[in-house]
């Protein structure tokens, strides 16, 4: 996926609040790549603009990475252990890790679903 088709599959489809489902490691890092940069050039015009588009990228990201979660096999519930300091290292592994060959529990691989 390259980087337009993962920013209009995640703004302006049914997958903005899809939690289900599965994401390919390059729609998760390409969207990513996006809210920082769209963050960025927005808070430069006003700090006020920037926390707006925070909040509106805050859900279609939660998605995303639940959506990234599940690729590799992990339920989006693992989100959670980044509360603990030390989980943020397993899951910054977990989002860059190969998709699961073929199908898994979440639903067929991003490339062919």
């Amino acid at each position: 996926m390259d980087f337009v088709a993962a920013v209009r599959r995640n703004l302006t489809t049914p997958a903005y609040a899809t939690f289900r489902g599965r994401a390919s490691r390059s729609e998760y890092w390409w969207f990513y790549l996006f809210t920082i940069l769209f963050g960025a050039a927005v808070s430069m015009l006003s700090d006020r603009l920037g926390n707006v588009a925070s909040v509106a990228f805050l859900l279609p990201s939660l998605a995303l990475f639940a959506r990234r979660l599940h690729d590799v096999g992990r339920s989006g519930k693992w989100f959670f252990i980044a509360f603990t300091g030390v989980g943020v290292l397993l899951l910054l592994y977990w989002l860059v890790k190969r998709s699961d060959a073929g199908p898994n529990r979440f639903g067929a691989g991003p490339a062919t679903a």
